[in-house]
């Protein structure tokens, strides 16, 4: 289809930003492609979602940088497939307001919509050989990154080196930043371009969230070219719905049983216990080894506190029903006794998170690997992950020499199924995938980012809201899910300075806030 060159398609309606990724489905690179193939199909010509794509990245642009709406200088760098035909469309859009466009192709245009807006653009400008694209982006106030958006499946080649060394002003990408693996966030090979912006459409993409993905984006800005809704994708984590206590007796809200180390070692069950306790928890007891009552008393108050000398004082401690969830790790210790006391815990088949030591015994541990069972939450970081399932962790941090890469994702699910619980593995990107393949993403990147998290003792903090939250009936997939967007939403109210000790006290103003 043509267009004449007034003006771009059904600009209004496609200027419109997705105002907020909670929930969104997080696509792969094939999921888009049948997003628009189901438009096109449904009656929407390529062309036009090709052109509300310009307009989209148009609107974007003058919202980010509002200083460049009177005019500049941009190079525009074109693939040869659907990307690119959306930089040929940005191109003519941005020739059309003034601006002087410097337009490179790799390639020529082999997409059929996309060899249209070539066309086009021949009409006003012309398509420069790519060996001159690095003066261009030298001189430019502007750089379109249009190469390869969602498609790349191979490395970027030295033809791009020229380029990438130029120093750029700003770069904006289209869909993705060239080099990056749309569906792991991973860079295929060793060449990747920086983006100031990336926009996108419809949805975000596993490579927005994912491993590098955040800081190779930069900025991020979904905008609706009016694709399809889209169906049962991955999706990231959303607000909970309710967290407020219903009237009954503190019982009906839980009983959760923290296990702590010895003496000197208390630190991290403690907060972790007054994390369940301010989530909801109607009760929290901390066990502690006898020499170690002396120290948590002087430190707890509404935390009740239990002498807990060996596994077998464990069993008889768990013969009250009530205690319904455990949490174990955090500061443990890992010993032949902590050892017991994990596998006592197992035998018990209560709501479990394991963290911290709890997963170091696991993980050298067969039998206690074995006995993990559904109930059971784990919440490793890299390196807990990387001891649990080596050869997971290895496919995920190998080199990727072609793409789609495997991915964060595709190794917290691949976990999941092989041990059978619920593992949150833990990051910026934190994934938590059941044992049969549901997964979320909780993303604390781009506008959600919250770098005061990377604090010693926050994961202590995050297990013990998950546990106190099973401790009120939740399973360990949606207590991992709701646990980390809380714990995300509290460290951003409270701000640089965080420490741990500051989480659970920010949870309270958090709940109201969000009218929870």
């Amino acid at each position: 289809m043509q267009f004449e060159n007034s003006g771009p398609a059904d600009a209004p309606e496609t200027a419109r930003s997705v105002s907020s990724l909670d929930g969104m489905a997080v696509l792969t690179a094939s999921e888009m492609r049948d997003a628009e193939a189901r438009a096109i199909a449904g009656g929407t010509p390529g062309a036009v979602l090709m052109e509300r794509a310009g307009a989209a990245v148009i609107a974007a642009l003058f919202e980010h940088w509002s200083q460049l709406s009177s005019g500049g200088r941009a190079c525009v760098l074109c693939g040869p497939g659907g990307n690119g035909g959306d930089g040929y469309a940005v191109a003519r859009q941005l020739a059309m307001r003034g601006w002087t466009v410097r337009l490179h192709a790799l390639a020529p245009a082999r997409h059929a919509d996309a060899a249209g807006q070539a066309r086009l653009w021949s009409e006003m400008g012309a398509i420069k050989e790519w060996e001159r694209a690095g003066e261009s982006v030298e001189g430019a106030d502007l750089v379109v990154d249009a190469l390869f958006g969602i498609g790349l499946t191979r490395p970027l080649g030295p033809e791009f080196d020229r380029v990438l060394a130029a120093g750029a002003q700003r770069v904006l990408a289209i869909d993705l930043p060239s080099g990056l693996c749309s569906d792991s966030g991973r860079v295929i090979g060793e060449r990747c371009f920086d983006a100031d912006l990336t926009v996108s459409f419809h949805t975000p993409k596993r490579g927005h969230i994912l491993a590098e993905g955040p800081a190779r984006c930069g900025a991020l800005d979904i905008r609706s070219i009016g694709l399809p809704e889209e169906g049962g994708f991955v999706k990231l984590t959303r607000r909970p719905e309710r967290l407020g206590k219903r009237a009954g007796h503190k019982y009906g809200h839980g009983h959760a049983l923290v296990l702590s180390g010895g003496v000197g070692r208390g630190g991290a069950a403690r907060m972790a216990a007054r994390a369940a306790l301010r989530i909801g928890a109607g009760l929290v007891t901390l066990a502690c080894p006898p020499a170690a009552l002396q120290e948590n008393a002087a430190r707890l108050d509404a935390i009740m506190l239990r002498s807990l000398r060996d596994a077998e004082a464990l069993k008889r401690l768990l013969e009250d029903s009530r205690l319904n969830a455990i949490l174990l790790g955090p500061g443990l210790g890992t010993g032949p006794r902590e050892g017991e006391l994990v596998a006592q815990a197992l035998a018990a088949a209560r709501s479990t998170v394991l963290d911290a030591d709890a997963l170091t015994l696991v993980a050298g541990d067969a039998a206690l690997k074995d006995a993990l069972h559904e109930g059971c939450l784990l919440t490793p970081h890299d390196g807990e992950f990387a001891r649990l399932v080596p050869d997971i962790a290895d496919r995920m941090s190998g080199p990727v020499a072609s793409g789609p890469a495997y991915s964060r994702l595709d190794a917290a699910r691949e976990a999941a199924g092989r041990l059978g619980c619920t593992v949150l593995l833990k990051g910026p990107d934190t994934v938590i995938a059941a044992p049969s393949g549901r997964a979320v993403i909780n993303a604390a990147v781009h506008g959600r980012a919250a770098p005061w998290l990377a604090t010693a003792g926050a994961g202590d903090v995050l297990a013990g809201i998950a546990a106190g939250l099973m401790a009120r009936g939740r399973d360990g997939f949606a207590a991992g899910q709701e646990a980390a967007w809380l714990h995300v939403e509290a460290a951003r109210r409270f701000g640089p300075g965080l420490i741990a000790e500051d989480l659970p006290e920010m949870l309270p103003a958090v709940m109201r806030e969000m009218e929870l």
